[in-house]
């Protein structure tokens, strides 16, 4: 099993920064690409951007620019730093690991997720 738990959301300003992060733990062998998801009030869960082992990246169009996604393989960590927020971001943040890359997986993991809520 995989355990996943997120912190770094808070209070922010819009035109603020806050950097996410994301610790892995338990059956960490199994883990491939990670990634990280939000949703807000009322919506879907919405993808942000995805991140592999080897350190290939994705984002959602709509945040490309503004948000990027890091990793530290040693310490099975994966970040999401994000800039320049507005109040719409606002939202509850998850992290996401699984067994495949990018593209495809048959297992997936989530942590608990992290609340980020932007004032203007």
């Amino acid at each position: 099993q995989v355990q996943l738990k997120e912190s770094g959301g808070g209070l922010v300003q819009a035109g603020g920064s806050l950097e996410l992060s994301c610790a892995a733990s338990g059956s960490i062998s199994s883990i491939n690409a990670m990634g990280w998801y939000r949703q807000a009030p009322g919506k879907q869960r919405e993808f942000l951007a995805i991140i592999s082992r080897g350190g290939n990246t994705n984002y959602a169009d709509s945040e490309k620019g503004r948000f990027t996604i890091s990793r530290d393989n040693a310490k099975n960590l994966v970040y999401l730093q994000m800039n320049s927020l507005k109040p719409e971001d606002t939202a509850v943040y998850y992290c996401n690991a699984r067994n495949g890359g990018i593209y495809y997986a048959t297992q997936n993991y989530w942590g608990q997720g992290t609340q980020v809520t932007v004032s203007s």
